[in-house]
């Protein structure tokens, strides 16, 4: 912990224009980044008397162990700079506005050479359009089906239409006339994508355009008596309207517009945004969000619009609707102009139809706020619970935020891994996750449990202390964001009973790493092990603590048997190396690692194989043979070659 008078830089030292500022704490992690105006002016509000700061600014500023700041041209620069740092150091102290991922999309995956239509959730990929979110996966497949009738754009899976194209006979949908088949040639390329095309226009609000269209080769074709044709394009008029139906006008004119609300406490809020396209709610989003300090509104609503619109793929719109105005609304409005390529616009509806849909989406962020309330209630209170009494029957000097478990797999001692998981506050850092590869398994057998725990905590531990010794070394460069692997846990859990937590002790003694905590969770009987401890610790079969143990020892479990799988059915897929004699699992990983495939091993040349270590003049002949083989030679009575 650090007081705001050692962080302040001297007199002079911070100029006073516009710029991005960054707080780092004693492991060189950014734990804030901010922007200014005036960087001189708005650090200093920083180093003032520690009791005048508000309490999670002062927490902050007691975190960090430095501070860095880049000057810019402009404030429009600076937010567009801030929102990059943020997204790449996750600072935790920034308002973080999580993006609520359950909500299901439509979308068109542009970039494949047939696009497909499907459901998709979670995080937007590249290349694809997305329209949504919807409230349901099943009210997409219902809309989805009354829009093949006009747009029969490809749906499959990629097997499917591979399969479909080596039969030559397309599925089910591409009988019915619900897929145009390009998997059996019956549409070209381009003019598959021309119809997917038409598909996310008409789901991005130009309707009217395929309704009229629709309404006039009726017309035609019942003025020419083709009757049937007729009623066909009379149901598919039909069916494009009950989807325009299931998007409501809301406004009167063709308005498209992102119409944003905040609800909130003390210490979270809620926000809710309706997108508006061609005057109809096109899609619903929410995000929930932790107020680091005393945030207004004002600053809520600057920190949602970054975060939502100056990423690289975002739908900018011709108006933003928001509660109250930003303070840096004008910067945002240039910002948001150059990016779209005309002009936009960020107000605050006063009347009419745009007021009472303001309204409305208010009333959704409400009931999002309740309901998120009420659900995480409970969840934080247990979790705290979990963590108050590990640290108790731990015997620990602080709650252990940062927990590291490690678990092993392997089948009868063959391809045998390590995972380690990661649980910060008590839920999973997924992104921390690490994946081991026993190296002390060889062509005489594999380590037994307790040596591979051994091994990979001492890998573990070794690139921990490096990566300390880095820090410490005086460098002319400011420190750059560390390797999260690099970051020290504040428990150490691994699966077994004294066997294993005695050889993961012995790791921690050889490399110097003697203040960290170990425990092992035995399976049986549900023990928890010290070191050199004759008698497990019994924790209550009630117990959040023992429950807490149990989740990070099953996703360990369940992340290493996943890699196991993995390289177990890796390594049951035939290579024509294990043809070759005298050729064991290190030699061939050795070849392999040289030279990247088995074509490129059979290309290489005596001296290049037996350079390989563990190889030798006499194997790489032996390789070579195996690889490329002579040809047979033709026999006495085979009939001679034509001149």
């Amino acid at each position: 912990m650090s007081e705001a008078g050692a962080l302040r830089p001297a007199p002079g030292e911070i100029p006073p224009e516009p710029g991005v500022y960054r707080f780092r704490d004693g492991l060189g992690r950014v734990v804030y980044v901010g922007k200014a105006k005036n960087l001189r002016s708005r650090l200093s509000n920083y180093f003032q008397d520690p009791a005048a700061l508000h309490p999670r600014t002062r927490h902050m500023v007691a975190s960090a162990a430095s501070v860095e700041w880049t000057v810019v041209a402009t404030e429009v620069e600076a937010l567009a700079l801030e929102y990059s740092w943020i997204k790449e150091f996750d600072p935790r102290f920034n308002i973080k506005y999580r993006d609520d991922k359950s909500y299901p999309y439509l979308a068109l995956t542009m970039a494949e050479e047939f696009p497909r239509a499907q459901v998709l959730r979670g995080a937007k990929r590249k290349g694809n359009r997305y329209f949504g979110p919807f409230s349901h996966a099943w009210a997409i497949r219902e809309t989805l089906d009354l829009l093949l009738r006009v747009f029969p754009v490809r749906t499959c899976s990629k097997a499917v239409f591979q399969r479909s194209a080596r039969a030559g006979r397309p599925c089910l949908l591409g009988y019915i006339d619900k897929c145009s088949a390009p998997c059996v040639g019956r549409i070209t390329p381009e003019d598959h994508r021309a119809l997917a095309e038409d598909l996310a226009d008409f789901m991005d609000g130009d309707t009217d355009r395929f309704l009229r269209s629709l309404e006039s080769q009726m017309r035609t074709a019942a003025a020419a008596q083709n009757f049937e044709r007729a009623a066909r394009l009379r149901d598919d008029a039909a069916a494009l309207a009950r989807v325009v139906e299931r998007n409501a006008v809301v406004l009167t004119d063709q308005t498209d517009a992102d119409v944003y609300a905040l609800a909130g406490d003390e210490l979270e809020a809620a926000a809710q945004m309706f997108a508006v396209r061609g005057g109809r709610v096109r899609g619903q989003h929410a995000w929930m969000v932790e107020k680091i300090d005393d945030s207004t509104d004002a600053e809520l609503v600057s920190g949602l619009l970054r975060s939502v619109y100056l990423d690289e793929d975002a739908d900018i719109p011709h108006e933003v609707l928001v509660p109250v105005l930003p303070a840096d609304a004008e910067e945002l409005r240039n910002l948001l102009t150059s990016r779209r390529g005309r002009k936009v616009d960020i107000r605050i509806p006063k009347r009419g139809d745009k007021r009472a849909l303001a309204q409305t989406v208010a009333k959704n962020a409400e009931h999002a706020l309740a309901l998120h309330k009420a659900r995480r209630s409970s969840d934080l209170t247990t979790r705290s619970e979990a963590l108050r009494q590990l640290q108790e029957a731990l015997d620990l000097d602080d709650a252990p935020l940062r927990i590291e478990c490690y678990d092993i797999s392997t089948t009868q001692g063959t391809y045998q891994v390590a995972s380690m998981v990661v649980f910060e506050d008590g839920l999973p850092r997924k992104s921390e996750y690490r994946r081991f590869e026993i190296r002390g398994q060889g062509d005489e057998g594999p380590t037994d449990d307790t040596a591979a725990i051994h091994e990979v905590i001492a890998r573990r531990f070794a690139r921990l202390k490096a990566a300390k010794t880095d820090d410490a070394a005086p460098s002319s460069t400011p420190p750059e964001q560390p390797a999260k692997f690099a970051y020290p846990p504040s428990l150490v859990v691994v699966d077994g009973g004294p066997p294993q937590v005695a050889a993961a002790q012995r790791a921690l003694e050889e490399v110097g790493m003697t203040d960290i905590a170990l425990v092992g969770l035995a399976k049986r009987l549900e023990e928890v092990w010290l070191p050199a401890e004759r008698f497990p610790i019994i924790l209550p079969r009630t117990s959040e603590g023992l429950y807490l143990l149990q989740r990070l020892r099953d996703e360990a479990h369940r992340f290493a048997i996943t890699y196991h799988r993995k390289k177990r059915s890796a390594g049951m897929t035939p290579s024509v190396l294990d043809a070759v004699p005298g050729l064991g699992p290190q030699r061939r990983k050795a070849l392999l690692s040289r030279f990247g495939s088995a074509r490129r091993i059979a290309a290489a040349d005596l001296d290049e194989l037996a350079g390989v270590p563990g190889v030798g003049p006499k194997l790489a002949v032996a390789i070579q043979a195996a690889l490329n083989p002579t040809p047979t030679a033709p026999t006495e009575n085979s009939a001679p070659s034509e001149p």
